[in-house]
């Protein structure tokens, strides 16, 4: 009888795989096949031997740059930005990069994608190139011209929710029959069913909202959402990063973990790819789950919709993986349900850009996904110090009807917290990334606000601060 230990004495690492392979070699010695048969059985399932994968040379490979620095805060964010895809540049799967006009560091570690970065890669998914708010993305639906924006915004605060967990066991919405079945059927979502369902119809925190504005093409009532994936996302994250570590350590280990790959080529990679698309389509139930529940409320007849992902992988006609962090693609027909239309949020007080991409392949086909930003939240609160959560907020909302869900602002979410918005517009028009075929102009929003105001890992770091003062 053949065993795993036979199979390690032949030189196979353990894994998966093995207990068909034991099956199949036990089948071959029940029909009377001699040794090299039962190897000759075993070898057939055995997975290819890949070669090791080294780091390429600094500066090797080159990326696109759509993006230029008009002032410091623009020079040090570029310099960041540069020093991440030079070192991103690097991993042996990578085959192209570009950078999108609201690039911005987002992570310490030497070649962590940033937001607004590119990345085509051949045969490999890079779970931490699409970061663990999996499938962020905008939506919007369309209502008649006089649908009331702060009774919308009324019912978003009485019936949404917004930041961390989700909803309470008495308050929770199922997802569809098709969405729930894909999860129980695959291997990295299976687990995950629980949180498909917690997670429903939530808005998340930080940088996403709801946002009713106007179309300046129709005087259309428009609302807008911004959110990912929120716990189920995050959870395949995680899951996705643990494949990926393991399967690199062994066939790159100079690769760092947080740029380690899944190949597509595997039965993990073909796992975690139709993973990625169901956890697609629960975000897309989300967002238009959330909208019609307050056009129910408030009695507003949808006209038409449509929306479109950012921090996602594509795969393209040439077979290589796309990744967008913080970017979205920009040729019609990147998706089945694609619109051929793009939202590009830039801050709460300026519109909504309603674009049509333009492919072009200095961006490898991707427009930004906002405005971005030049320095972080903290220092943006450091820089405003002197002034009041009232001033900041009158002074950078004036006519707005911004709310915020837990009833203490989030100063570092205004809009001078991002890069000027004229700038980023420009730098589209410029790099010809996309065509703005029309803007929703903002009325009003709601955001998570400061939720955590009062966490305990919050009221420990102001100890500390007094007792270094």
């Amino acid at each position: 009888m053949i065993t795993g230990k036979d199979l390690i004495g032949w030189g196979y690492k353990p894994g998966p795989w093995f207990a068909g392979a034991i099956a199949a070699a036990n089948a071959a010695l029940a029909k009377g096949e001699n040794e090299a048969a039962v190897r000759q059985a075993v070898a057939h399932l055995a997975p290819a031997i890949r070669p090791v994968q080294k780091l390429r040379a600094p500066n090797e490979l080159a990326y696109t740059r759509n993006i230029f620095a008009e002032n410091e805060d623009e020079i040090a964010n570029l310099a960041g930005v540069d020093a991440h895809m030079r070192e991103l540049m690097r991993i042996p799967t990578v085959v192209a990069g570009a950078v999108m006009p609201d690039a911005m560091p987002a992570g310490s570690a030497p070649g962590t994608i940033p937001v607004g970065g590119v990345i085509a890669a051949d045969n490999a998914i890079h779970p931490g190139m699409h970061s663990p708010d999996i499938c962020c993305s905008m939506a919007v639906t369309f209502f008649p011209q006089d649908t009331k924006a702060n009774t919308l915004l009324d019912a978003i605060m009485s019936l949404g929710h917004f930041g961390g967990g989700g909803r309470p066991a008495d308050g929770r919405f199922r997802p569809s029959d098709s969405v729930m079945a894909s999860f129980e059927a695959n291997p990295f979502l299976r687990q995950l069913a629980d949180q498909a369902v917690e997670h429903a119809q939530t808005s998340g925190d930080g940088n996403h909202f709801m946002f009713v504005g106007r179309s300046a093409d129709t005087g259309q009532l428009a609302l807008v959402s911004h959110h990912g994936s929120r716990g189920p996302g995050a959870g395949l994250y995680k899951r996705g990063m643990e494949t990926a570590a393991r399967m690199t350590a062994e066939i790159s280990p100079e690769t760092p973990r947080h740029n380690a790959w899944i190949p597509f080529d595997t039965p993990e990679g073909a796992a975690y790819w139709d993973a990625l698309q169901v956890i697609r389509q629960w975000t897309k139930e989300n967002h238009f789950a959330q909208h019609d529940r307050f056009a129910k409320a408030v009695g507003a007849k949808r006209l038409h919709r449509f929306w479109n992902e950012h921090n996602f992988v594509f795969r393209r006609s040439d077979g290589l993986f796309y990744h967008g962090k913080g970017a979205t693609p920009a040729w019609d027909d990147f998706a089945e349900d694609s619109s051929g239309l793009t939202l590009i949020p830039l801050n709460m007080a300026e519109p909504v850009l309603i674009a049509r991409g333009s492919d072009n392949p200095n961006a490898l086909g991707f427009a930004p996904h906002g405005a971005g930003r030049n320095f972080s939240r903290m220092q943006y609160l450091k820089r405003h110090a002197e002034k009041t959560s009232k001033q900041m907020i009158a002074e950078q909302t004036e006519g707005l009807d911004v709310r915020f869900f837990s009833g203490i602002p989030d100063l570092s979410e205004l809009p001078l917290a991002y890069k000027n918005a004229e700038t980023v517009r420009r730098q589209i028009s410029e790099f010809g990334l996309a065509d703005v075929v029309d803007e929703i102009r903002p009325i009003g929003c709601v955001m998570a606000g400061d939720w955590q105001h009062d966490a305990p890992w919050r009221r420990k770091r102001a100890a500390r601060a007094l007792e270094i003062e």
